[in-house]
Formats: structure tokens, C-alpha cells, sequence
């Protein structure tokens, strides 16, 4: 690695397993000291040890992003240990509540309950990260945030509403970081991700034989990977990223991009000349 973190200060939420794991290893290999969050506290540990030997700096924070006050202890720990705060990964959700089986549902058969606990973890913990990290940062003389958005934020999913709803309001909420900020030196952006193997969940669906080909017909790519996601937060959270704020860059295997139509110009249909 080239050192593009070289001296940053990173907090990564929900970084125990998954693409937050696979961004807080490929941050501290570029040279950041680098935050472990989640609620194991022997996947953290885990994490922090595979970090500092291949010779990084991490140190592992319990926290659960659906409390308010794990969020504010994240922080203080942060600075007690640092001194400072540069980034911001906001990547955790609660994806133990999503897909089939699980609690989120089309709207009229979605539990209130159920509503509220994915929501408090997929938007109001992005709420309350920003919240409590942004004083530092200020005091810092700037910084980055970044937040973990889906495909889901911007093309309709049945099935899932809330997340759906709790990824379109992370997308707005960039912007309005982005514009609020921008005075105070802080940069927010967001990264809009397709289907990414993450977990023993995701492989199933991706290995599921009515939804395994459906999900890959959607994308234009392979089916991606954490280190897909890692190398585009690198970017983002690095100085080589000074000039962009208030994005949401796809890196989703194409799937924003196309419509779900075959190619017109194979199709039989006969038009007239002004069709």
C-alpha cells in the first residue's frame, strides 16, 4: 500500500465482519489508525489483532449504533486514545432484519416495531455518528464522512420498505451534510453499493436458484466483494478526493444503470417509420 491515510484518524462503524471489516483493514494498510466498532466483542477483537499484525494501528470500541450513548462513548474513546478524528465510516445496518424471512416487509403487512429497529440502526445511528463526531472534526480543522448507501436508495425493492426508506434518507442526508459542512472544512459523501458477498446470507441468495440468477442478471459485473468497497472509501476518505462532496458514486456492478428491457435493436417487433 501506498500510505494514502498516512496519519488520519478513522472510525468505522459496524466494522466487525463484512465490508466494514474489509474497509478498516485496507485503512489501516494505507497508513490510518483506525476505529473498530460493532457489538462482538470477539469479532472486534479479532479485527483489531488481524489489523496490528500486518503491522497497522487499530483499537476496538464496543458499540451498538442503536444506542445513542454507545455512539458518544465511540467518539470520546476516539479522542481519549487519539486526539483527534479525521473519518467517518457510518457503514453499519441491521442486516440481521432484512431479507427473506426476516422483519422488513412490503408496508401494509410492516410491524411499527419493526419499522422503528431498522430504521433507528440504518438512519438515526447515521444520524447520531454525524452528530457526535462533527464537533471533532470541526475542532480539527476538517475531515471526511462517509456513508454506506444501496442500490435499494434509488431503484425500488418489494418487499423491504423500511430499508429501502432508511438508505433513500441516507443519500438525502449527504447531501445536506455535504452543503452544511462545507464551511467547516467537512467533506460527506456516499457510496451506493449492489449485491456485495458479505455474509453466509448473501451467498445463500446469491446460490438460491430463483433468486441467485435473478440477482445476477441485474448486474452488469460480477457480484461484488468488500475489497470493491475498500478501495472506493480509500478514495473518498483520502486527500486525493479534495474536490468531491455531496456524491453518492455507484459501486454496484452496473445495476443503477440499466433498465430491465432486452435490446431493442434484436427485438422482432415490426414499427412503422414514425414509431
Amino acid at each position: 500500500m501506498s500510505g494514502r491515510l498516512a496519519g488520519k484518524i478513522a472510525i468505522v462503524t459496524g466494522s466487525t465482519r463484512g465490508i466494514g471489516r474489509g474497509i478498516a483493514e485496507m485503512f489501516a494498510a494505507e497508513g490510518a489508525r483506525v476505529v473498530v466498532t460493532g457489538r462482538s466483542r470477539e469479532a472486534g477483537n479479532e479485527v483489531k489483532s488481524a489489523i496490528t499484525g500486518a503491522g497497522g494501528e487499530a483499537i476496538y470500541v464496543p458499540t451498538d449504533v442503536g444506542r445513542e450513548e454507545d455512539i458518544a462513548a465511540m467518539v470520546a474513546v476516539t479522542l481519549a486514545a487519539y486526539g483527534r478524528l479525521d473519518i467517518l465510516v457510518n457503514n453499519a445496518a441491521p442486516t440481521e432484519l432484512v431479507g427473506p424471512g426476516r422483519e422488513d416487509r412490503a408496508a401494509d403487512a410492516l410491524s411499527t416495531e419493526s419499522w422503528e429497529r431498522i430504521l433507528r440502526v440504518a438512519l438515526t445511528g447515521v444520524f447520531w455518528s454525524c452528530k457526535h463526531a462533527l464537533p471533532a472534526m470541526i475542532a480539527g480543522g476538517g475531515g471526511a464522512i462517509l456513508n454506506i448507501s444501496s442500490g435499494a436508495s434509488v431503484l425500488g425493492v418489494a418487499g423491504i420498505d423500511a430499508y429501502t426508506a432508511a438508505k433513500g434518507g441516507i443519500n438525502a442526508l449527504t447531501r445536506s451534510l455535504a452543503v452544511e459542512y462545507a464551511p467547516r472544512g467537512i467533506r460527506a459523501n456516499c457510496l451506493v453499493l449492489g449485491m456485495v458477498l458479505t455474509s453466509p446470507g448473501a451467498v445463500a441468495m446469491a446460490e438460491d436458484p430463483v433468486l441467485g440468477p435473478a440477482i445476477r442478471s441485474i448486474h452488469l459485473t460480477r457480484l461484488g466483494v468488500p475489497a470493491d468497497v475498500a478501495y472506493a472509501a480509500t478514495y473518498l476518505c483520502s486527500d486525493e478526493a479534495a474536490f468531491v462532496t455531496g456524491a453518492a458514486l455507484a459501486v454496484d456492478g452496473g445495476v443503477t444503470c440499466k433498465l430491465a428491457v432486452p435490446n431493442l435493436s434484436e427485438a422482432a417487433v415490426k414499427l412503422d417509420k414514425r414509431g
